[in-house]
């Protein structure tokens, strides 16, 4: 088992001042704007899950997960236009089926992306997000717009072999893992950006890096007021078990009463 918190803060502090300044220039910026008129918001849930692969090497790997990174697309650009699917409301568009090899080359760290920092760092033990089972890990409400990817910012892996080994986890370059997926968020609608990457063994040694699988990532639409329904539906299916329960305890005092009346009766008569 290997923490990787050690070896990375020192970057990980560094990164951050860095790319933070930049985003606080571009708050400043887009404050004036905000001024005249409130931006319209929409509902990102971020997911995460594992392909197979080698993550059949651990009896567990769990992830660390301090926050995201999101670049908007440009003016006039949409999620359509960026990927080769089209998605539609209550659907989900997947990518190509393959792992990306992802570099350090490959990530996009320039200026004009957003980091959105977790409230409490979240954990998901990729052995248990297997055969189509997600872990949210994130909601919030964002601009409404098209942004060109999402990446997630890893800070500490620690895992356990099956076969009771170590092995190093990291990702390239210590880098955020980029999942280049563009994604509308629109106005009362909910968008799941489901992440998908696994551990990818490098060699012959016990070295493994996260990778994205363009295969299981995906982004699926929900309107508001599918939400909004199934959650005033699960409190009425609750209410009405309580009342089904409240009943049943009614009914059961009623027939414990009567009986005790005519047990009683029995007796005076005899």
């Amino acid at each position: 088992m290997r923490d990787t918190t050690d070896e990375t803060s020192t970057y990980r502090r560094e990164y951050l001042k860095a790319t933070g300044a930049v985003g606080l220039a571009g708050a400043i910026g887009l404050a004036g704007c905000s001024e005249s008129a409130s931006a319209a918001t929409g509902t990102l849930a971020t997911a995460v899950k594992d392909a197979p692969g080698d993550i059949e090497d651990f009896e567990s790997c769990v992830v660390t997960v301090e926050g995201i990174w999101l670049k908007p697309g440009e003016d006039g650009e949409s999620a359509d236009q960026e990927t080769d699917t089209e998605t539609t409301d209550g659907n989900t568009t997947d990518a190509d089926e393959t792992v990306t090899e992802q570099t350090e080359e490959d990530v996009d760290e320039s200026g004009g992306r957003e980091y959105h920092e977790f409230e409490q760092p979240q954990e998901a033990d990729l052995v248990q997000l297997q055969d189509g089972n997600s872990d949210l890990i994130d909601e919030r409400e964002v601009s409404v717009g098209t942004y060109q990817f999402l990446q997630l910012d890893v800070s500490e892996v620690t895992a356990t072999l099956v076969d009771g080994g170590d092995a190093e986890i990291d990702t390239p370059g210590n880098a955020p893992l980029q999942f280049k997926h563009a994604f509308d968020v629109r106005e009362d609608q909910r968008t799941v950006f489901t992440a998908d990457f696994t551990p990818v063994k490098r060699g012959r040694t016990n070295r493994y890096l996260l990778q994205p699988v363009a295969k299981g990532t995906s982004v699926t639409y929900e309107s508001a007021e599918t939400t909004d329904d199934t959650t005033t539906q699960n409190a009425t299916d609750d209410t009405t078990t309580q009342n089904a329960t409240d009943d049943t305890t009614t009914q059961n005092a009623t027939d414990d009463t009567t009986t005790q009346n005519a047990t009683d009766d029995t007796n005076e008569s005899a």
